[in-house]
């Protein structure tokens, strides 16, 4: 068996068996979930693209409803299916136009029969290769494994691979059981959607992973986007709170008395000095909080 990126467990059937099972007991309904209808399913894929899953489903039901195949799409004038885009605010109409040429393309070149694997499906107009391999996978289960956003973060925490492109793509292939990409690409993405958000939820949502999960044993949970919270102590966020909390004792202050009172090591030509101080009222200046006087020979700070 070849070594993977990371710490990814030698007993991979255990770990597919379990996301398997886990997404098959109980997982968010969406109706192009219950659907194999390749058509459906890339309106479902470009209509969510940076766009929240629960506002795409009335939709989607109403985009079928009035263009139910690519055949009535391509038929449609485009600017009825950009009015469409925007009044159901789903971004950008360029998607809009991208799917209308890309039905044309189905009937025209495709003869109304749409491509099956994530190659073809990338000559359709505007079709990249992340929804070319959704659409495959589920409505072909002919995809390769997914690699998004929420994938890399699921991956990163439970097996520790590094945040490094081709690194997730392996292990990503390498976890997805051969023949199953419907199934497996559901499966991980929800992971990544109800359990391994950006704030965990690993108990609540009863994690099929915990027993393997690097984050889950260690208490780590920082990923590719999710890094570091930065120590609190001797912080910006700290400093700041600083100022706010001593003009609120003394209202105005000059930026060399307040300085020794927000830190003790405040040195005017310093590396905590005016400079320093000057750039923390600025952005507390910029959120309305204090407000800036140029004096004829110093800076005064106020509490707004």
């Amino acid at each position: 068996m070849t070594e993977l990126p990371g710490a990814v467990p030698e007993n991979r059937d255990a770990v597919q068996q379990a996301l398997v099972e886990w997404y098959e007991a109980d997982h968010r309904s969406f109706p192009w979930r219950e659907t194999d209808d390749a058509y459906e399913i890339l309106v479902s894929e470009v209509m969510s693209q940076q766009t929240q899953l629960g506002r795409v489903v009335d939709a989607w039901r109403e985009f079928l409803d009035r263009w139910p195949d690519a055949e009535a799409l391509a038929a449609a004038d485009q600017s009825d299916v950009v009015a469409f885009w925007t009044a159901h605010s789903l971004g950008y109409n360029n998607r809009a136009k991208y799917l209308h040429t890309a039905a044309n393309q189905i009937v025209d070149d495709w003869d109304g029969s749409f491509p099956e694997t994530p190659d073809e499906l990338q000559e359709l107009h505007g079709v990249g290769p992340y929804t070319a391999n959704a659409v495959a996978s589920f409505a072909f289960n002919a995809g390769d494994a997914v690699v998004d956003t929420n994938v890399k973060r699921v991956l990163h925490r439970a097996f520790d691979v590094p945040d490094d492109d081709a690194a997730f793509e392996e292990v990503a292939g390498a976890l997805m059981p051969d023949g199953r990409s419907r199934v497996w690409n559901n499966a991980i993405m929800e992971l990544g959607g109800v359990a391994c958000e950006k704030t965990p939820a690993c108990d609540a949502a009863g994690c099929p992973w915990r027993e393997w999960c690097e984050a889950y044993d260690t208490g780590d949970f920082t990923a590719p986007d999710v890094p570091t919270q930065p120590d609190f102590e001797g912080s910006r966020r700290q400093m700041r709170g600083r100022v706010v909390n001593v003009l609120g004792e003394y209202d105005r202050l000059a930026l060399d008395e307040l300085g020794p009172r927000v830190r003790v090591d405040y040195s005017p030509d310093g590396e905590y000095g005016r400079e320093w101080l000057h750039g923390l009222v600025e952005d507390l200046a910029d959120d309305g909080l204090v407000s800036v006087e140029d004096g004829d020979e110093e800076l005064t700070v106020c509490l707004r």
